[in-house]
């Protein structure tokens, strides 16, 4: 295969995974704030619950809004989306599994938080490859 087709099959595959953690993230954000999904309150450690400042309620309102800008973020910068949606599902699933339940989502979203990574890495390789030829000669010899 040429250069040119796979470097078009690297950019379908980082779209994909793009919108993928992009969109995603954005859903379940603007989903805190209606509970159509799930009543996400459910998925929140009850002992976090009695330490925070605020009811499960604004809580998961401040969860949504985080959600929503890692989205953006992904959708926008996805070298940099990528990681912050993988840490942050990372969290969830830590959340999770010390609540010793729901461990089947805690394990979706390990799952899921490399994917997150493997398009932080896919995107850092496209970028490296939008770089001129000078450019990297340059890095080379510095």
């Amino acid at each position: 295969m040429d250069t040119i087709n796979q470097n078009r099959q690297v950019k379908v595959i980082q779209n994909l995974l793009r919108f993928t953690y992009g969109l995603v993230p954005v859903i379940a954000g603007l989903d805190k704030f209606t509970n159509l999904l799930v009543d996400w309150k459910i998925y929140l450690n009850p002992n976090l619950s009695g330490m925070l400042p605020m009811g499960p309620v604004v809580f998961m309102y401040i969860v949504g809004v985080i959600e929503i800008a890692a989205g953006i973020l992904t959708l926008a910068k996805p070298r940099i989306g990528g990681y912050v949606v993988m840490a942050w599902l990372i969290l969830i699933a830590l959340n999770l599994i010390s609540m010793g339940a729901y461990f089947d989502i805690a394990v979706r979203d390990l799952v899921m938080s490399i994917g997150a990574f493997s398009l932080a890495q896919l995107s850092a390789l496209v970028d490296e490859s939008k770089e001129p030829h000078y450019a990297k000669n340059l890095a080379h010899n510095v």
